[in-house]
């Protein structure tokens, strides 16, 4: 047990590192209270899972997750809060859970993709199904997301049907972006040019935490090597986005989705060969 729970150590820390300095930044900076509470509590739950998770273990369940999770994508679209976009469009991307609004993609991307990495013939269909749902949302994150997520797993398998996936992820998510912006809120949008705002040095420190997640996932995660790369896109595709226009920063940012997301999907490392 003792050697297993080492092996699932770059897991908590690829979580912790960049919460923890998120946690402390908003902590410092006049954030709301329960901010830095809100997103530790999460980095305890993920960590637990990620320490003694599993992965589902029949085809049939795995099916049933892929299921689950572009469900829960769709949700905000019956039961979410609605915003208007600087464009004037429907923004639905939220699930409300007591007094919270959870980002569905930021949930149900990284274990999706890790899904997809596993499945050699279907998974290109489970990156679809999730690029389907963000186009109802419309989320742009969600869908660079899957996109990059797509270039990573076809980096290691040479997957024409990825390559595929990631050019139409690609021109998707363009038209997401050019219809889904709203404004901005501090703590959870423009973290880094915020943070930036009040010292650079700040900012360096998490993006550094971030960098070392990136890092972490990439190399140190007990995951294959093609769910591991699909891990990393779909982080490096939430972040770029977060760069780009107004969308959540993942992990350094308030906001329970991407430490539970993420917590999940280092989780799965357990699902067997076919």
């Amino acid at each position: 047990m003792m050697g297993e729970w080492r092996a699932r150590l770059p897991s908590v820390l690829a979580l912790a590192i960049p919460v923890v300095a998120g946690a402390l930044w908003m902590a410092l900076s006049g954030a709301p209270s329960h901010y830095a509470w809100v997103n530790l509590a999460a980095l305890a739950l993920a960590s637990l899972w990620a320490l003694t998770g599993r992965g589902p273990h029949t085809a049939l369940s795995r099916h049933m997750l892929v299921f689950f999770l572009v469900v829960f994508m769709l949700t905000p679209l019956v039961v979410g809060p609605e915003l208007t976009s600087i464009t004037g469009d429907r923004v639905v991307r939220w699930f409300p859970v007591g007094g919270l609004a959870i980002h569905t993609g930021m949930v149900a991307v990284p274990a999706l993709v890790v899904l997809a990495a596993r499945n050699r013939r279907q998974g290109f269909a489970f990156l679809l199904a999730g690029l389907g749902a963000a186009l109802f949302q419309p989320d742009a994150a969600t869908g660079f997301a899957i996109t990059f997520a797509a270039i990573g797993i076809h980096h290691v398998t040479r997957d024409w049907k990825m390559g595929m996936v990631a050019i139409l992820g690609f021109f998707a998510s363009i038209a997401m972006a050019l219809s889904g912006e709203i404004p901005p809120q501090p703590f959870v949008e423009r973290v880094l040019i915020d943070a930036a705002g009040q010292s650079i040095v700040i900012a360096i420190a998490l993006a550094a935490g971030l960098l070392a997640t990136f890092a972490l996932i990439l190399a140190a995660v007990p995951l294959n090597r093609e769910k591991r790369f699909a891990l990393g896109g779909a982080l490096f595709g939430f972040f770029i986005m977060a760069m780009m226009s107004h969308y959540p920063m993942p992990l350094i940012g308030y906001g329970a989705a991407p430490i539970i997301g993420f917590g999940l999907a280092l989780g799965l490392h357990r699902i067997p060969k076919r």
